[in-house]
């Protein structure tokens, strides 16, 4: 009896035994998944190429699209990366953005600013009809996109501007108020600041402290926008010369714009103009003379993006200002409590920032000496990059 050939095999011809080919599964299985592969490729990249058309679209040729775009734009010019807002407005929208702000923040800070605040007499006899407070007050702040802390300093005339202890270098809050033994601290004015890695030894505009002018960086301009408080715990916001500023009994004071709030108004119309999203410090007075400093994070996805200058704008007119103005934000933006504890979140990648200047807060202010630093240095010797 001839043998039994298997299931997977036959006779030849001569008898051999000859295997058969057994379906070639896995070869069909990785066809196929080549095919859904590639089908799901083309599908993503159809679908993404649609996306970027759609919305190229609505960023660049349609009216929302255009006020997100001006925004991105603005945030940009904040930055030290500035340059890069020409691929997004063009280099010749830039040139006009940024002039058209300057000339919009001139024209902010002209008004004359009447506001006024209790007198002394006042202030006494308020003060016995009700149980003392706490000299400052620090409150969370949040909205669309942006978080942060309001400090509210209810007698004004605690405040003191300071400046770094020594001659070739800015110095960081959180020192300052530690060094000095003050209650609180924010950062002030601005300062040159070349590659974005300046030294914060070079103030802009004007210094003053305590009634005299430690530094005076305004060449050939006769007027500048401040932001301070006179002798009296005044306020002072706006377009001013050194001879209004003296006769006014300016005490401390930095340059600094725009100006945002006067006589009660906010002088931003909408979000859109406020100037781009970025780290925000704002400086305002109600009306009974406490002062408001607003400290706004940004630049910090998942936690604050920044607020535009309408946004804090909105914030202090909602608490009372009657009078406000931008100080020196971005990186530099901070806010320091007893014992230099930094209570907010800076945005610099390096940490806080060394800086020219900073309002404090003193329980008892008249102790405090403010050595002048920048005596006899004329802003031209002045290396701001040098360390």
């Amino acid at each position: 009896m001839p043998p039994r050939a298997s299931k997977a095999s036959s006779l030849s011809a001569n008898g051999r035994n000859v295997q058969k080919s057994a379906p070639n599964r896995s070869g069909k299985t990785v066809r196929r998944k080549r095919s859904f592969l590639w089908s799901l490729y083309k599908f993503v990249f159809v679908t993404g190429c649609l996306s970027v058309i759609l919305f190229a679209g609505w960023f660049y040729l349609t009216p929302s699209g255009n006020v997100y775009r001006y925004m991105l734009a603005d945030s940009l010019i904040t930055t030290q990366h500035r340059e890069w807002a020409k691929y997004i407005i063009g280099e010749n929208a830039l040139r006009d953005r940024v002039a058209s702000y300057m000339k919009q923040f001139e024209e902010m800070g002209e008004e004359r600013d009447t506001h006024t605040i209790p007198t002394e007499a006042e202030d006494d006899s308020a003060a016995e009809e009700q149980a003392p407070e706490e000299l400052i007050a620090v409150e969370e702040v949040d909205g669309e996109g942006y978080r942060g802390y309001l400090l509210t300093v209810r007698d004004p005339k605690k405040v003191r501007l300071v400046v770094p202890h020594k001659t070739g270098r800015g110095e960081k809050v959180s020192s300052m108020v530690k060094r000095t033994g003050a209650v609180a601290g924010v950062n002030a004015g601005g300062f040159a600041d070349p590659n974005w890695r300046g030294n914060g030894f070079k103030p802009i505009g004007l210094v003053i402290s305590q009634g005299q002018i430690y530094y005076n960086g305004l060449g050939s301009a006769k007027s500048v926008q401040i932001v301070g408080i006179d002798k009296n715990g005044k306020m002072l916001a706006g377009k001013y010369t050194i001879d209004e500023l003296m006769e006014l009994g300016i005490s401390e004071a930095v340059s600094f714009s725009p100006r945002i709030i006067v006589n009660g108004k906010g002088l931003i119309p909408n979000r859109s103009q406020g100037w781009g999203v970025a780290p925000r410090t704002v400086m305002g007075q109600r009306e009974d003379g406490a002062l408001l400093f607003l400290i706004i994070d940004g630049r910090q996805p998942g936690y604050s993006i920044g607020a535009t200058l309408y946004d804090a704008q909105e914030i202090l007119l909602e608490h009372g200002a009657v009078i406000a103005a931008n100080l020196d934000g971005g990186s530099s933006t901070v806010l320091v409590q007893e014992g230099g504890e930094i209570v907010n979140k800076p945005s610099s990648s390096s940490g806080e920032r060394y800086l020219p200047t900073a309002f404090l807060v003193f329980e008892h202010p008249e102790t405090v000496e403010v050595p002048n630093i920048w005596a006899g240095l004329k802003p031209s010797e002045i290396d701001a990059g040098k360390w």
